[in-house]
């Protein structure tokens, strides 16, 4: 049974799974399947509107190494990418998303602007925002920032967890803080001012400490983190501090809490076996710090473990069952499912 409330979700990955062979298997957006998290009918039947979705590059033919420490773990991250190749593979995945939106325009559409939103709403499609997650792709000069802009892309983090030629990344380590590295670049600090100017929502999930603060002193826009957690909870690198918390509060800004077990637990383990009364743990801690305003759904579908009682996109009502069971109410529940996005979106987007 879907969500009784329209559920925008701040980061996936299925692009980038329906694209490698490896990763989706060769499976359709438009078919129900056991693989993956996201389709269109998973997403109607959990009651997912929509959401980001990211144009992510990994690096080819390399791999993460981890270290299990006595108290955790350290991730080795592969090395970067070139621009000309993140370009190239980054445009695979737009030309994918318009492909889909092209072939079943009825049902599922690109989202450009708030009222484009508004009107799916109303309609009962689905659709997807262009994001970039981690700006490789972007020349250091932002020559051709504006063409991607114009082409749709709505949002960028500046860095995934790897560095590149705008900022640092915080690597993936638990138990430790986000505090790795120096901050943004000269060219980092541009693409911000340039975010702010064309209306670009800049995506502060995994970037680090330092950059983070960078950004916090430089935009005039809500700051946003799509797909993290709360460190208090969770010491994960990837997980935001009280600090940041309420620098994105004061800002006006949203967090989407990630549904990825490693961020959630309190032993940071990649374990299933996790409940989803851990995922409204850390809506509660945002919601109580800084206000039911400020915090959302960014679930990381087709890029994290996700907990046993949600699977998939398709398992969403449950989550809103055990938000009603906290004691959220109809209204409390309506902003945290989509008015929270449609609000910092409004006072993002030119």
């Amino acid at each position: 049974m879907p969500s009784t409330f329209p559920i925008i979700d701040g980061h996936n990955d299925t692009l980038m799974n329906l694209l490698l062979p490896e990763r989706g298997y060769g499976r359709s957006f438009f078919d129900n399947s056991e693989i993956g998290h996201v389709d269109l009918p998973r997403m109607q039947q959990g009651g997912m509107a929509g959401g980001f979705f990211a144009m992510f590059v990994p690096t080819p033919n390399e791999e993460e190494i981890i270290t299990f420490t006595d108290q955790g773990y350290e991730v080795q991250l592969a090395s970067g990418i070139t621009q000309p190749y993140a370009l190239e593979r980054s445009g695979l995945m737009w030309d994918l998303l318009e492909s889909l939106a092209g072939e079943e325009p009825d049902q599922f559409r690109i989202c450009l602007s708030v009222d484009d939103i508004r009107q799916v709403l109303e309609n009962g499609r689905a659709f997807a925002i262009p994001h970039i997650e981690g700006a490789e792709a972007i020349l250091p000069d932002l020559a051709n920032l504006e063409e991607l802009y114009n082409r749709g892309i709505r949002s960028i983090g500046p860095v995934w967890s790897r560095n590149n030629a705008f900022g640092h990344g915080v690597p993936y380590a638990f138990p430790a803080m986000p505090d790795f590295g120096p901050g943004l670049t000269d060219p980092g600090r541009d693409l911000i001012r340039a975010c702010n100017e064309l209306g670009i929502m800049v995506d502060l999930s995994h970037l680090n400490l330092a950059g983070f603060s960078d950004v916090a002193r430089l935009s005039d826009a809500p700051l946003v983190a799509t797909h993290s957690c709360v460190h208090e909870l969770c010491q994960s690198t990837r997980n935001l501090t009280d600090w940041q918390i309420d620098a994105i509060g004061e800002s006006g800004g949203l967090i989407g809490i990630a549904f990825d077990v490693s961020m959630l637990r309190q032993d940071g383990d990649l374990n299933r076996e996790t409940p989803v009364s851990v995922i409204v743990d850390h809506i509660d801690y945002v919601a109580e710090r800084i206000g039911i305003q400020s915090v959302a759904f960014g679930s990381d579908f087709d890029g994290a473990v996700m907990p046993v009682d949600l699977p998939d996109s398709a398992a969403l009502p449950g989550l809103i069952a055990e938000l009603r069971t906290r004691g959220y109410d109809e209204e409390s529940l309506a902003l945290v499912t989509h008015e929270n996005w449609l609000r910092v979106l409004n006072n993002t987007w030119n």
